[in-house]
């Protein structure tokens, strides 16, 4: 199993491997022993936090030793910056880290910190940042709606209006992850609609249980999880104080494209990466003692130019993945790089796992698997975070921007 995960001629820098290391052992001694569990479970949710994930499927005992394993090696605070008592790791060894912990469907626990809640400010660190880092708080991202998915900058409809030291905000999201699991929701609505995401557009801290915030329930059910992870919230004249502005006003949207450059973007790469690199280790493996006619399927041509592919397109995908990591390292603006990430990661992710699937036959369809799993989440982000089209969109703006491109 995970014959290939071999960085070819790029070395990574011992620190880094060192974490690698730390990583694969996790889920090679930890997590794949779980997965069966986890897979034909039918409390699991997509979208949903880690922590949260893990208690709705196993007992507190392996959820609490799980989170002890992360808080013990530090990969709790793998995507914490130091100053704020996280590991701080660079860009790129974050990538390499969640590559392995996406060789399984079991989530391991971390704090999931939004990038964009390191521009917390004052009393904002102590209540919101800090319960966020130390895993006592969970937060849920509120941008799209009904009516302004790939648009919306230009189509969000959903407004804040300043009344005395308070705003208030009404309005829908729709499609939003971890809802009414949260405690936090980070929200964008329009305070300027002339100006909109050119300085228009504001963040907003807005505790779950504020009265003004009513979510739909059960949920919005999906092929992606047996339990609802996804919602429609109505802000319905939400007050918010002043002090729950994150940022500046009308600096909502850059701070939102932010998020969803590295969370969105960039992180879908490594995502990608570890669901198919275990689908090419299960698809050598089975190929190998599956046999048809008297032989092999893996001496079938037809079988070997399948796995063929799905070698080249891992790994094109991590020389493209772990340059963007270095390139955002290095301080670069790199929007048009994470764009190409996601949108060749989710694509080429969602042609391996369904030549996995094909080579397994009806086995590759079976749910104590992870093969149909996997397509799920990759299918599904060549939609979320931006459609594969938007990706395009963007990629061609760069190309076709006066400052050029770059190799």
């Amino acid at each position: 199993m995970d014959t290939h995960s071999d960085t070819g001629a790029f070395q990574l820098p011992e620190d880094v491997l060192q974490i690698q290391k730390i990583a694969r052992d996790i889920v090679r001694n930890e997590l794949l022993p779980l997965e069966k569990q986890f897979l034909l479970s039918s409390n699991h949710a997509h979208g949903v936090k880690e922590t949260l994930n893990l208690r709705y499927v196993y007992d507190k005992q392996t959820a609490d030793r799980l989170e002890g394993i992360s808080k013990e090696t530090g990969l709790f605070y793998l995507l914490v910056p130091e100053e704020f008592g996280g590991s701080g790791l660079s860009m790129l060894a974050q990538v390499v880290a969640v590559e392995e912990f996406m060789y399984t469907a079991v989530p391991f626990p971390f704090a999931n910190v939004p990038n964009i809640l390191y521009g917390c400010t004052g009393d904002q660190i102590d209540k919101y940042l800090k319960p966020v880092i130390n895993g006592e708080k969970t937060t849920a991202f509120a941008q799209t709606e009904p009516d302004a998915g790939s648009d919306p900058g230009g189509m969000m409809r959903t407004r804040a209006v300043k009344d005395g030291n308070d705003w208030v905000i009404n309005g829908t999201k729709m499609w939003i992850s971890s809802a009414a699991e949260c405690d936090l929701l980070m929200v964008q609505a329009v305070t300027d609609p002339e100006k909109r995401q050119r300085g228009g557009i504001t963040m907003f801290l807005v505790d779950r249980n504020n009265p003004g915030v009513k979510i739909e329930q059960p949920g919005i059910q999906t092929w992606l999880s047996p339990r609802a992870g996804q919602y429609i919230v109505h802000f319905e004249d939400c007050r918010i104080p002043q002090e729950n502005v994150l940022g500046e006003v009308g600096t909502g949207f850059s701070l939102g494209q932010r998020w969803l450059t590295i969370h969105d973007r960039l992180m879908r790469g490594p995502l990608a990466l570890g669901k198919m690199r275990r689908a090419l280790d299960m698809s050598i493996e089975w190929s190998k003692q599956r046999k048809t006619f008297g032989k092999p399927i893996s001496e079938r041509q037809a079988i070997q130019w399948k796995l063929v592919d799905m070698y080249v397109d891992l790994k094109a995908l991590r020389a493209m993945t772990y340059q963007a990591a270095a390139r955002a390292d290095a301080g670069e603006d790199m929007r048009s790089e994470a764009a190409m990430v996601k949108m060749c990661g989710t694509d080429w992710g969602a042609r391996a796992i369904d030549n996995a699937i094909q080579i397994h036959g009806a086995m590759g369809e079976a749910s104590e698997l992870p093969l149909t799993h996997f397509y799920k989440y990759l299918r599904h982000a060549q939609i979320g975070g931006g459609t594969n089209e938007i990706q395009r969109m963007l990629i061609a703006r760069s190309l076709l921007s006066d400052a050029g491109y770059s190799l």
